[in-house]
C-alpha cells in the first residue's frame, strides 16, 4: 500500500517538473549543477594532444639523477630516513646501508635518485 502511493506521488510531481528543471550540468570543477556553466571559463581542448595510457618511459640523464637536500628525519635506531629535495620539495625515502658518513638531522646531503616500486629512494648519500 506504502509503495503504490509512493509511486503515486513520484508521478504527480515529474509531470509538474518542466524539461529546465530535470536538466542537470556540469560545472568547471566536474561537479553536477543546477545552473548552465559559464560560457567565459570554457577551455578547448586538442583530442590529439591528450595522451591515454601510460606514457613510454624515457631513460633520465645520468647528472639529472644527481640531487641536493637536507635531513628532515633520521632515525638510526631504525635505519631509516628522509631527505628533502631541494630541487623538487618532495620527501625522499633513504636507508642508513646506502650512507658513505654519519648523518643527523638538518645535515645538507648530495645524493642520488633511484625510483622504485614504492616511490623515489636515494643512495650513494654524501654531505655536502
Amino acid at each position: 500500500m506504502e509503495k503504490k502511493e509512493k509511486m503515486a506521488e513520484r508521478k504527480a510531481t515529474k509531470k509538474d517538473q518542466s524539461l529546465d528543471d530535470m536538466m542537470a550540468y556540469i560545472d568547471e570543477n566536474g561537479n553536477l549543477s543546477t545552473t548552465p556553466p559559464d560560457p567565459s571559463k570554457m577551455r578547448t581542448f586538442n583530442a590529439e594532444e591528450i595522451e591515454i595510457g601510460v606514457p613510454r618511459y624515457e631513460e633520465p640523464e645520468p647528472g639529472s639523477l644527481i640531487r641536493t637536500g637536507t635531513v628532515t628525519y633520521f632515525k638510526s635506531a631504525k635505519g631509516f630516513g628522509f631527505i628533502k629535495d631541494s630541487q623538487t620539495g618532495e620527501s625522499v625515502f633513504f636507508h642508513q646501508n646506502d650512507l658513505t658518513e654519519a648523518v643527523n638531522e638538518g645535515d645538507k646531503l648530495v645524493f642520488e635518485i633511484r625510483h622504485e616500486q614504492k616511490g623515489p629512494v636515494a643512495y650513494n648519500i654524501k654531505r655536502q
